[in-house]
């Protein structure tokens, strides 16, 4: 289903630099660019400190079209008052003066330390050429948009003749409200903003929003679609389930690539009364650090578990229901542990993935977490984030 390689859409290129920002001469500015305006929707960080490319991207947003995307990395633009949200502004304009397009329909975004102001001169130079430099490697543009990512992210699956690719970045300060990190969906589908905009809710809602690294939620996150229409309509229902399986698969890269982590954990929650109180369990379990320590521990540590449930105070629950397992081994049922091979289970869980498959008993209420486990690695690489 996916492609072995991402690749670009129809009517896309895209482009990233180093403009300054980054002083070991990384990328740190990608530009991606339709030849044809596009059909555009996007969501956005619920936190009360949003970025000012977040401020205006709102505004840019609101009549569902986008040409180009602008995004820098090492300096988040966030915390900057005024002069931010004009720098912001900046931004925008100098890639629509660049490629001759409209400046509100160029989105920004910006990635990396807070409370620093951006260095709008470097950004403003940087875009100056750039338009000789378009390519259509996917990966390209995630190179500059990296933080402490350890590798580009991109993946890209057919829809009938059309091609979605998404682009992301993001292993920290991960874990939503409403978006999460930076990811930039692109296909040459023809959809309408409204749809659009509808469709991208329900796969972020599937995925994205149900990813926690830290349990800190960016007040940067961006999750952006474009469709230029190029390779004309296609069956929606096909497209949302692609636009679904190519999100999951984005978020588990994620996942896997957060700070300091080693494998990804998912938690699959069954039986739950409704599905809102399957995703309350689920979270619960993805957020706990004990659950996180556990997975690098290759522990099977029912007590952790039963803890991270229990929690959950609002929510229905009866023990005597409730059945756990492990990458695919029962651990415990009626109310007790049941035998099994600990250490084979142990051997596995010190693998990739470890999966939580917890059974509720009490209805059809399902959901799926995705998250990694909590090593010393991550203490490291936030305690010398600034410098990093």
């Amino acid at each position: 289903m996916f492609h072995e390689k991402a690749i670009m859409p129809k009517g896309y290129t895209c482009a990233s630099i180093n403009c300054g920002l980054k002083k070991d001469g990384a990328e740190d500015l990608s530009v991606i660019y339709s030849e044809k305006t596009a059909s555009a929707a996007a969501v956005f960080t619920k936190n009360q400190v949003p970025g000012a490319p977040v401020i205006v991207g709102r505004e840019i947003i609101a009549k569902g079209k986008l040409q180009a995307l602008v995004i820098n990395s090492k300096v988040s633009n966030v915390g900057t008052g005024e002069q931010g949200v004009q720098n912001a502004r900046r931004m925008g304009a100098a890639v629509a003066k660049e490629f001759g397009c409209s400046a509100d329909e160029v989105l920004m975004s910006s990635t990396g330390v807070i409370a620093v102001q951006l260095p709008i001169e470097k950004v403003e130079a940087g875009v100056v050429g750039i338009k000789d430099k378009m390519n259509n490697d996917p990966l390209v543009a995630a190179k500059g948009i990296m933080t402490t990512d350890t590798h580009p992210k991109a993946y890209s699956v057919n829809v009938g003749d059309a091609v979605i690719t998404l682009i992301a970045k993001g292993s920290g300060m991960i874990e939503p409200n409403m978006a999460t990190m930076l990811a930039y969906c692109l296909t040459d589908a023809d959809i309408e903003p409204q749809v659009l905009d509808q469709m991208l809710r329900k796969a972020v809602n599937k995925s994205f929003n149900m990813l926690s690294i830290d349990t800190d939620t960016s007040t940067s996150d961006t999750v952006v679609i474009m469709a230029n229409g190029l390779a004309g309509k296609v069956d929606e229902s096909a497209f949302q389930e692609a636009l679904d399986q190519l999100s999951i698969k984005m978020t588990e890269t994620m996942a896997r690539d957060g700070e300091g982590a080693t494998k990804l954990i998912r938690t699959e929650i069954t039986g739950a009364v409704n599905y809102d109180e399957a995703r309350v369990y689920a979270k619960s379990m993805i957020n706990s650090p004990l659950i996180k320590t556990m997975a690098f521990g290759a522990d099977p540590n029912i007590g952790r578990i039963l803890m991270a449930l229990g929690k959950c105070f609002e929510n229905t629950f009866d023990l005597d229901k409730l059945t756990l397992s492990i990458n695919d081994t029962l651990i415990y049922k009626d109310a007790g542990k049941v035998d099994y091979d600990e250490p084979e289970l142990r051997k596995t869980i010190s693998g990739d993935p470890v999966v939580f498959q917890i059974d509720l008993g009490l209805g059809d209420g399902s959901a799926t977490t995705y998250g990694c486990d909590l090593t010393h690695g991550y203490v490291d690489e936030n305690a010398a984030y600034y410098s990093s």
